[in-house]
């Protein structure tokens, strides 16, 4: 596939077959992982009141947050949660990872604690952002539920580059609207286009894009020419694929 995830192609007629699958794991992280740093200077820094300001010509001074010395949650510590962590040691921060399953070696000099799915409660409780990136699959459906959100600071951010159905959307409206949280940047939604009614318009704490934070000038050409150039040579030649998605775990 042409992406990370294979949530759009999943059928149990193509998981139980003898097809190989591979997809273009390592093509968007950088730009997300951009994404991910701009959605945390977003609420640090509040640029929606910086906006106002200036279409009001409003010279009013007011007290910014620091992102160094803040702790980032990476709920899916794969490619692109790690490229996210990277960025984010470079400004300082704190960075905790979590993965579905941990081998026994884990070291990784951008992650200072690492948990398993059994620590994600205790992950965003000690997190002031926290980035979903992890891909969607029927483990990950509503993982950031009700419940979760409930755990988290009332000054974290969420921030969602993995799918929409990962989070509860209705529970993180209900957070966003009640001051349980501080605000979320979000790149996917449940429903994609996002319904016109959905109150996430109206939410003045929702940093909102619409899926297209991975869409750089040239990412359809870097992942065709991946698949062209990599991945047909090496199948045509009985090598060993790259990018294989393991079917069973549905990434």
């Amino acid at each position: 596939t042409r992406s990370a995830g294979v949530d759009f192609i999943a059928s149990d007629g193509l998981f139980s077959s003898p097809v190989q699958l591979t997809n273009a794991k390592g093509m968007f992280s950088s730009t997300l992982a951009e994404y991910c740093m701009m959605a945390c200077a977003y609420f640090a820094k509040d640029l929606p009141r910086l906006m106002r300001q200036k279409n009001d010509v409003n010279w009013e001074q007011y007290p910014v947050l620091e992102i160094r010395g803040a702790t980032l949650g990476v709920v899916g510590f794969g490619d692109i949660g790690r490229s996210s962590a990277k960025l984010a040691k470079a400004y300082g921060m704190k960075v905790l990872g979590l993965k579905r399953s941990i081998p026994e070696s884990f070291s990784d000099p951008y992650c200072d604690e690492i948990y398993d799915m059994k620590g994600l409660v205790e992950l965003v409780q000690k997190s002031d952002y926290i980035l979903i990136a992890t891909p969607l699959t029927e483990q990950t459906r509503g993982l950031i539920s009700k419940e979760v959100l409930q755990h988290c600071k009332k000054t974290a951010v969420i921030i969602n580059v993995g799918r929409g159905p990962i989070i509860d959307e209705e529970a993180l409206i209900e957070a966003l609207a009640n001051g349980d949280i501080k605000g979320a940047g979000l790149d996917v939604m449940t429903v994609e286009p996002l319904p016109k009614d959905s109150q996430l318009w109206k939410l003045d704490n929702v940093l909102l894009s619409p899926h297209n934070m991975d869409m750089t000038i040239s990412f359809m050409q870097e992942s065709t020419e991946f698949f062209i150039n990599e991945n047909l040579p090496r199948y045509v030649r009985g090598i060993e694929l790259l990018n294989p998605v393991d079917k069973s775990a549905g990434y």
